[in-house]
């Protein structure tokens, strides 16, 4: 590990107070970063990181230089900052910013965000595509006054800190707008709000990175793109890697199976709704390895089996992650398939062990 790395990996990933405070000031001392260039700001329950990179890959094709902003990340720190669609060295870009940020105690996210900001500027990028990591209204990425803003959509999640109801968090999510923005909205039903928050303009769109991309350049887009998204939807043979951390968004990946016979490999975070969870995923397999993850939110292995025997036939507790995908695939010889979902922190264990998940 990395001098930086291991210093990002030190903070705390939770402020003690919500609030916009910590990294305006440490943006200010960096010298504001953030207004170097356009921005295209990501919001939203499921889906963000998808969005962010299918923008960028439009608007790099179109012949502008882009950085792209994603957490969290599975393969590595260095995921999560992009110029131009390749990694950017996340040593040099959080050793720019670590005596400020240190000076003014930021998180472990102001700090990776301050970072991916002034690497941006650094790298003279024409535009910068940045996704949210929690909500919007006190997100340190709510810096942006960005011209577009994507609102992908509504889920209840982190529900503790967001809001009770969808439309709480979609409030919460859609106080990023700054007055005059063009909003895209995956979901039609915020129109309203984001005309409430003074979107001068509303797009709605099933696309929504090409949606983003097209308010951004003024015009349609043509074609297709290729993006690189560790743990979202990775085929491996029969095998399926692919993180879905809420109940919505297991839904949308159990849409997306070729079929219904797979040993599922899942580690859950205990403030999750597991239970909505389980029993959509009980639609494609009956046999189910629960495990855990490093986090320390992680629901433990046997808990997490429990609330499985409800929904699965074939219930196994492997708290250790690498142990569990071995398990499962064992379970799944000699024609069947494994499914490892849940957190994404799993999905981050499992490739940091790994040389060859996919």
């Amino acid at each position: 590990m990395t001098r930086q790395t291991a210093w990002i990996e030190s903070l705390s990933p939770w402020p003690e107070e919500f609030g916009l405070g910590r990294i305006r000031a440490l943006l200010a001392e960096l010298g504001e970063p953030q207004r170097a260039y356009r921005a295209i700001h990501v919001v939203g329950t499921n889906g963000k990181s998808t969005a962010t990179r299918r923008a960028a890959a439009f608007l790099r094709r179109e012949g502008l230089s882009v950085g792209a902003y994603t957490s969290p990340h599975v393969s590595g720190w260095s995921e999560r900052i992009q110029v131009d669609g390749e990694d950017a060295d996340f040593e040099v870009a959080v050793e720019r910013v670590r005596p400020a940020a240190e000076r003014f105690a930021a998180t472990q996210f102001e700090a990776v965000t301050a970072a991916a900001l002034a690497e941006f500027q650094a790298a003279e990028v024409d535009v910068a595509v940045v996704e949210a990591g929690l909500g919007g209204r006190f997100d340190a990425t709510n810096v942006l006054d960005a011209p577009i803003v994507a609102l992908t959509n509504v889920s209840l999640d982190h529900t503790d800190v967001l809001g009770e109801s969808r439309e709480q968090i979609a409030d919460e999510k859609l106080a990023v707008v700054p007055a005059g923005a063009t909003v895209v909205l995956g979901e039609s039903e915020w129109e309203t709000r984001a005309r409430e928050r003074g979107a001068a303009r509303v797009v709605h769109a099933s696309d929504i990175g090409r949606a983003a991309a097209e308010q951004l350049l003024g015009r349609e887009l043509a074609g297709e793109v290729a993006i690189d998204l560790p743990g979202r939807l990775d085929f491996s043979g029969n095998d399926v890697f692919a993180g879905a951390h809420n109940a919505a968004g297991v839904e949308w990946l159990v849409a997306r199976l070729p079929r219904d016979d797979y040993v599922i490999c899942a580690a859950m975070l205990a403030e999750k709704d597991a239970g909505s969870m389980l029993s959509t995923l009980a639609s494609r397999g009956n046999s189910f390895v629960a495990t855990q993850t490093d986090n320390e939110r992680t629901l433990a292995a046997e808990q997490l089996a429990q609330l499985a025997r409800e929904f699965f036939a074939d219930v196994e507790s492997v708290p250790d992650a690498t142990n569990a995908l071995d398990r499962a695939r064992e379970r799944a010889r000699p024609d069947g398939a494994v499914l490892v979902t849940g957190s994404l922190y799993l999905l981050r264990d499992l490739y940091g062990r790994l040389e060859t998940v996919r």
